[in-house]
């Protein structure tokens, strides 16, 4: 079985009904979820004159490789109604890959441990949360010891 991890959001509409229907998703489509996190609320990174986020992380374990899992993901969004018009614009549901095992992926549309997670308090808050002492595989750190090390200053609240 694969360990993984991926990072829930949504800053467009009913933003907890999208987070919701996403784990449901997630569950019947990839796997059931083992863990999952807070919802934080979370300024916009990237945009910042886009509404805030409601972000969260929730954990599997899966048989499908790390190919499947992104043409899955993919999939939802999809079908969630998602659309990708700009780089971090606004956005219904978006669900990111961070950890798959502590595999070190770099493939054309897919890079897993996630190149941003380090820089990002809306992934390390509640990756801290569910997963304090998870190493990252490159960086050879703990999720803790990265939230440690933040620079980010956007404001996260859990909710």
């Amino acid at each position: 079985m694969n360990n993984v991890f991926l990072l829930l959001g949504s800053n467009l509409g009913d933003r907890k009904l999208f987070l919701q229907q996403a784990i449901m998703h997630v569950a019947y489509d990839i796997a059931p979820t083992i863990k999952i996190s807070s919802v934080y609320e979370t300024e916009s990174w990237g945009k910042t004159d886009e509404p805030d986020y409601l972000n969260m992380i929730v954990e599997l374990q899966t048989e499908l490789s790390a190919a499947e899992v992104l043409r899955k993901i993919l999939n939802i969004e999809n079908v969630m109604g998602r659309t990708r018009d700009q780089k971090w614009g606004s956005r219904i549901i978006d669900i990111d890959i961070l950890y798959y095992n502590s595999d070190i992926i770099n493939e054309p549309g897919l890079q897993i441990p996630h190149p941003e997670l380090h820089k990002r308090r809306f992934t390390l808050e509640p990756l801290e949360e569910i997963a304090p002492d998870f190493v990252h595989p490159v960086l050879n750190k703990t999720s803790r010891q990265l939230k440690k090390e933040l620079k980010d200053s956007l404001i996260v609240k859990k909710l």
